[in-house]
This record gives C-alpha cells, sequence and structure tokens, in this order.
C-alpha cells in the first residue's frame, strides 16, 4: 500500500509537471497569436490613416474655390472650406499657402498669417509635381506627419495646400493595451511610441535610457496603468515577447513588446485545480484505507491468539528442521569426501609406481654425480643434480596435487578457468591413464572459459568422470578418451569414452547406483558429482554415443565477458 500512494504521488507530480508544461506552451502560443493580430492590426490602420490623408491634397489642389482665392487673392471663405473638409477627412489640420509660402487658410485660424516658406512640405511641393510626404520632430518631441501638394493653374503656381495626419490619435489607442509598441522610420528613429521619452531616438537608445526590463515595464505601465510584477517570471526566462512588422509605407518598421504575466496566472489557475483534484482523490484513499483498516482490526484481534500457537509450533518444527538440515548437509559433504578418499585410495598404486621413477632415476643420478665428483669432473656432475632437482620438482607436483584435491571444498566461489580445472584432473589421473594405455584427444579454446566455482569441488567431478570414463574402458583393447572444451552462453566440458554405453539412463544418476561389479563401487560417484555440479548453478547429463561409448556433458553459467578479459 506505502508503494501504491508513492506511485500515486510520483504520478500526480508528473502529470501536474507536464501539465504545466503543455499549459505554458499552448497560452504561451495563444498570447504571441494575439499580439500577432494586434500588430496586424495595428500595422493596418496606420496604412489606412496614411492612405486616406494622402489622397485629400490632390483633391484640395483641384477645388476650383481654392484655386479662385489664390488666383483673385481673396479668402473669406477659404478657411471655412478647409474646416467643412477636415471634419469630413478628421485630419489633424490642413491649411493653405500662398505662392510666397505665407498660410492663408487654415483650419486652425491661429495659424492664418504665419510664413512657412522654409519648411520642407512647402519647398519640395513646389518642386514635385506629385503628393509630397514628410514627417518632421517638434520642439516638444512629438513628430508631425503632412502631405502637401503643389495648386496650378494654367501652369502657374499659386500655392501649396497641405494636410496634417492625425497619427497621434493610433497611440491613444495602443496606449489602451498590455503593451509597448513603436513605429520607427527607415532610418530606425522612432516617430510614434506609447512612450514619449523613446521619440525621436533609436530602439538601442530608447532601451539603454534604463535597464531593458525596466524600460518595457515603465512604457507598458504608461499604457494601461499595468506592471510586470516579477521581471522574470519561471518559464522561458524572459518577460516579454518582442514582435516586429514591416509597413508597407517608406520602409516603417512596427515593433511590439507583449507581455506574459497573464499566462503564468492562467496556468496556475489550471495547476490549482489540479492539486485540488489530487488532493481530494488523496483524502478519499485515505479514508476508505482507515475505514478498511478499522474492520481488519477486529479480524486480526480474533486470529491473533490463534496465530500464537501456530508460530509457537512452526518455530518448533523449524528448529527440528534445521537440525535435520545441518546433520543431511553435514553427511553430504562427509559423504563427498569419502567418495574423494576412495578415489584417492584408488590412485594410490599407480602414484606410487609413478614415484618410485624418479625415485629409481634419482639413485642412479647421485650415483653418476659421486662418481664424476671423485673424477673432479664438477661440471659434468652438476648437470646430474640439475636433472635431480627437476625429478623432485616433478614428484613435488604430484604430492601437491593429492593433497590439494584431499582437502575439503570450501564454500567461497572463485573464477575458474574450466581449462585449468581439466589440466589439474588430468595431472592426478595421470599414472592411471598410463598404466591403462588410453589415447586421449583434448580441444580446448584458445580463449579462457570462466567460470564461479570452487576448484576442489569442481576439480573432484572431473576426477570422478574421468575415473567412470576409465572403468568403462578396462575390457576394451582400443581405449578412447574425447575431452572437450567450449564457451559460448554456457561453459560445456564433454566427456566421451569408447566402452560399451550405459544400459539405464533413467537411474544412472541415483545414490547407490552402479554397473560395476561388487567391491568395485557402491554407486556415489555420479550422484554426489550431479549434486556438486547443481549447487554451482549448472547440470549434469549423460547420454550413449552415435556409434559407441559414452557422452558425459557438465553445463555451468560462464562468467561475463569483463570477467573473462580479466582472466587474459
Amino acid at each position: 500500500m506505502r508503494g501504491l500512494m508513492m506511485l500515486f504521488l510520483a504520478a500526480a507530480v508528473i502529470v501536474i509537471w507536464i501539465s504545466n508544461i503543455w499549459l505554458t506552451e499552448r497560452f504561451t502560443e495563444s498570447t504571441r497569436n494575439r499580439a500577432e493580430l494586434r500588430l496586424a492590426l495595428y500595422s493596418g490602420s496606420i496604412v489606412s490613416e496614411l492612405q486616406r490623408n494622402s489622397v485629400v491634397p490632390l483633391l484640395l489642389s483641384r477645388d476650383p474655390l481654392l484655386i479662385r482665392a489664390l488666383d483673385q487673392g481673396d479668402y473669406t471663405t477659404t478657411s471655412q472650406r478647409l474646416i467643412s473638409y477636415g471634419e469630413e477627412i478628421a485630419a489633424a489640420s490642413m491649411f493653405l499657402l500662398s505662392r510666397e509660402g505665407r498660410v492663408v487658410a487654415a483650419t486652425d485660424r491661429n495659424r492664418l498669417g504665419e510664413l512657412l516658406n522654409t519648411e520642407p512640405f512647402f519647398v519640395q511641393a513646389q518642386r514635385s509635381s506629385d503628393t509630397v510626404f514628410n514627417s518632421s520632430q517638434s520642439e516638444t518631441g512629438a513628430f508631425d506627419f503632412t502631405f502637401s501638394r503643389r495648386v496650378m493653374d494654367d501652369n502657374r503656381l499659386l500655392g501649396v495646400v497641405v494636410v496634417e495626419v492625425n497619427l497621434a490619435r493610433l497611440e491613444d489607442r495602443w496606449r489602451g493595451t498590455t503593451e509597448a509598441v513603436f513605429v520607427a522610420n527607415s532610418e530606425g528613429r522612432i516617430m510614434l511610441s506609447t512612450e514619449p521619452r523613446w521619440r525621436g531616438r533609436t530602439e538601442e537608445e530608447a532601451l539603454a535610457l534604463r535597464s531593458p526590463p525596466s524600460a518595457i515595464q515603465r512604457a507598458i505601465e504608461a499604457t494601461g496603468d499595468w506592471a510586470f510584477g516579477d521581471p522574470t517570471p519561471y518559464f522561458f526566462g524572459d518577460a516579454t515577447i518582442r514582435l516586429e512588422s514591416r509597413i508597407p509605407f517608406r520602409g516603417w518598421r512596427l515593433t511590439s513588446f507583449t507581455a506574459y504575466a497573464s499566462v503564468r496566472e492562467r496556468v496556475n489557475g489550471v495547476l490549482a485545480l489540479q492539486i485540488m483534484g489530487f488532493a481530494l482523490l488523496l483524502a478519499g484513499g485515505f479514508y476508505v484505507l482507515s475505514r478498511r483498516a478499522r474492520l481488519q482490526s477486529a479480524i486480526f484481534q480474533r486470529e491473533s491468539a490463534e496465530l500464537r500457537r501456530l508460530n509457537d509450533r512452526l518455530g518448533r518444527e523449524i528448529a527440528e528442521r534445521q537440525k535435520v538440515e545441518r546433520t543431511l548437509e553435514e553427511a553430504e559433504q562427509s559423504l563427498a569426501q569419502i567418495q574423494k578418499l576412495a578415489a584417492l585410495g584408488e590412485m594410490s598404486a599407480a602414484v606410487s609406481h609413478e614415484l618410485n621413477q624418479p625415485l629409481a632415476a634419482m639413485k642412479t643420478y647421485l650415483a653418476g654425480a659421486k662418481l664424476l665428483l671423485q673424477r673432479r669432473r664438477p661440471d659434468e656432475a652438476l648437470s646430474s643434480f640439475q636433472r635431480i632437482d627437476d625429478l623432485i620438482e616433478r614428484m613435488g607436483a604430484i604430492t601437491r596435487q593429492l593433497k590439494s584435491y584431499a582437502r575439503k571444498g570450501g564454500e567461497a566461489f572463485e573464477p575458474v578457468d574450466l581449462r585449468d580445472a581439466l589440466t589439474g584432473a588430468l595431472t592426478m589421473m595421470e599414472p592411471q591413464l598410463r598404466q591403462m594405455t588410453v589415447d586421449i584427444t583434448q580441444n580446448l579454446p584458445r580463449r579462457p572459459v570462466m567460470v564461479l566455482a570452487d576448484r576442489l569441488r569442481l576439480e573432484q567431478v572431473i576426477i570422478n568422470l574421468l575415473r567412470n570414463a576409465l572403468d568403462a574402458m578396462k575390457a576394451e583393447d582400443d581405449r578412447e578418451l574425447d575431452l572437450i572444451v567450449a564457451g559460448g552462453d554456457e561453459a560445456v566440458l564433454t566427456v566421451r569414452d569408447s566402452g560399451r554405453g550405459i544400459d539405464d539412463l533413467d537411474a544412472l544418476f541415483e545414490p547407490f547406483y552402479t554397473t560395476k561389479k561388487p567391491g568395485d563401487g557402491v554407486g556415489l560417484g555420479l550422484a554426489i558429482s550431479s549434486g556438486i555440479v547443481t549447487d554451482l548453478g549448472g547440470r549434469l547429463t549423460a547420454r550413449n554415443g552415435a556409434k559407441r561409448g559414452a557422452v558425459f556433458e557438465m553445463r555451468l553459467p560462464i562468467l561475463d565477458r569483463s570477467a573473462n578479459a580479466a582472466a587474459e
């Protein structure tokens, strides 16, 4: 139950985490799309305003009343005429200039009489036959946008009509949103902006007035009395998103900075609902568990007395069983050791013969060395002593192998090369193999075949298999013994003899089953060997060969390649 609760909590955390990422991406994309849509609307409104006002100077330059007034110098009705036009097109202002550049009519009568002959819109309009657009920054910092066109009659320049475009009202609309917006001309100078201090500067200069987050924050606060809060939200690491759009008019560029604050609020709202739902589920789970625990408590109390009695009885049975198992284990170990010592007893005669030959040779070499020393030939005597030393080493190797084999096997497993175990077993069986004249064929791989085993017990199994093979070939004239070691998914040792085979394969590994004559064996060797191989995690099998003889296979789990590499 504790695991289920941990799994539930982990699932809740994963769901909330994934929901946070997914909702943040979704709401952020929605905020971006809305900002892009607003940017497209802003750009369209600017172009529409400019296009609508660009036609007015052309219409006014062809107005007969204005042409007649400029030609005759009678301006009594011209200002009223311009005021009526201004109300229709919602222009900022319109005024008419005479040939000398003096204001003779205007929607703002306070400007009558002003001399504007040096202004760019007057000079450029005189030189061009088309409508001329000009933008200039006033002393207050705001930009004035004008369309001007000359008034002609019979190829005579009568004056210039000027229309001021009211783009400042667009800024008022932008200030009602949670964005910082500005329009820059082809030179990168900001002409319209929700932040008045940015006008006339480049974007870099405007943002350099204060640190970028503070400058953007101040601009957005000015638009809608809105504050960022944390300038670095926990998602995406940015407080705003910058969008840019090109206005199809004289290379103008429209840029906006949109805040992510609404995204956080919406995401946190959904996450709060999810957390509340998981909390309710968790509380319901605890309630169900508590009810179940109370119901089971009564049952446990009734069963506790009976369980205590059963536990006492079971404890006594376990103690008796453990005692029996220890006794059985000791008996099995003693039986295996007895079988090993019996095998040593059978090999003792052959070992004795094997040791007698080096002893006789040593006696001969000693007599020869004594004679050589008497004749003052020490170099040749040293050669005899070296041969004696080699014979002693050989005798020592045989006795050490026998002493090692006679010890009881331990419980500590270690990496063992199956090839080395086979070589050690053959060393101990060498005297018997020589006496019976056995033709041995070995097929060993070049690389080590590593297994995890007790080497003494492993050699005991191999010696048992070799002894059984020799016993099966006693009555044969042609004695052949094939020993094959293979390594792959498993370590495999195959022992194939040229005897008459096995009659009863099913009972072969049962204790006290033997095909030998009475007195030659008790039938425990293969049973003990099968038990040892099983303890090592493998299996011992037997079958009859295709032509003759028996085939025994010992399969053991092989160590991984890293252990093999370490052994190499």
